[in-house]
C-alpha cells in the first residue's frame, strides 16, 4: 500500500508507480551506457524531451547522490567503468532523477567495501529529509545507523515495528530480542 492504494491492484498504472517508487537493488545495475545517459534514462522513457531540463536533472540527481564531484568531467564515459560504490550511487541518482516519493533500497551496501558502504549510509541519511526511504537489510548496525523506524520481519511475518532506538534497546517481542542479540538468525 502506498498512501492507501494497493499497488498490486490490476488497474494500477505501472508506469505511474515506477515514477512514485525508485528502486535501488542489492547489486549495482548500471546500464551499458554513459554516466549521463544512465541518469537521463528514466526521464527520456517518461517522455521528457527538453534537453536543458534533462541536463539540469542529471546534475541535480548526481549531486543528490553525492557523485557529481567525482564524475562531472566524465559524463560521456561508460558507467561500467565506475567503482562498485560509484555505480551504486549512480543507480541512486538514476532513481532520484524521476523524483519519486519513495526510494526502496534492497541491501544497498551489501556488495560494497566498508568505505563505499559508509558513503551509501551517509547518503541515505541525507536523503531521508526529502524522501521516504525503505531499506531492506540484514545488517543490524546499518539499520540502527540509518533508520528512524525499524520493522523486524521473520519468515515473511511482521514481528515488531517501532522507533529504531526503541526496537534495538527495548524490543517488546522475545523473537526480536533473540534476533538482535544473535540468539538466532
Amino acid at each position: 500500500m502506498i498512501e492507501g492504494v494497493d499497488i498490486y491492484h490490476p488497474k494500477i498504472n505501472v508506469n505511474e508507480l515506477r515514477k512514485t517508487v525508485g528502486m535501488v537493488f542489492q547489486k549495482p545495475n548500471p546500464f551499458p551506457k554513459s554516466i549521463f545517459e544512465n541518469v537521463a534514462y528514466g526521464l527520456r522513457v517518461n517522455g521528457v524531451k527538453d534537453n536543458a531540463l534533462i541536463e539540469e536533472k542529471v546534475e541535480s540527481s548526481l549531486r543528490g547522490a553525492a557523485l557529481w564531484d567525482e564524475v562531472k568531467d566524465k559524463l560521456k564515459k561508460s558507467a561500467l567503468a565506475l567503482s562498485g560504490g560509484q555505480q551504486q550511487r549512480l543507480c541512486i541518482a538514476r532513481a532520484l532523477a524521476v523524483e519519486p516519493s519513495v526510494l526502496l533500497m534492497d541491501e544497498p551496501a551489501s556488495a560494497l567495501d566498508p568505505i563505499s558502504s559508509i558513503k551509501i549510509e551517509e547518503l541515505i541519511y541525507s536523503l531521508k529529509a526529502n524522501y521516504t526511504i525503505l531499506i531492506v537489510t540484514h545488517n543490524m548496525q546499518q539499520a540502527s545507523r540509518t533508520s528512524d523506524k525499524t520493522a523486524f520481519f521473520y519468515m515473511g511475518d511482521l514481528i515488531e515495528y517501532d522507533d529504531t532506538r526503541t526496537l534495538f534497546t527495548n524490543p517488546k517481542k522475545e523473537r526480536t530480542q533473540n534476533y538482535i542479540t544473535g540468539r538466532f538468525g
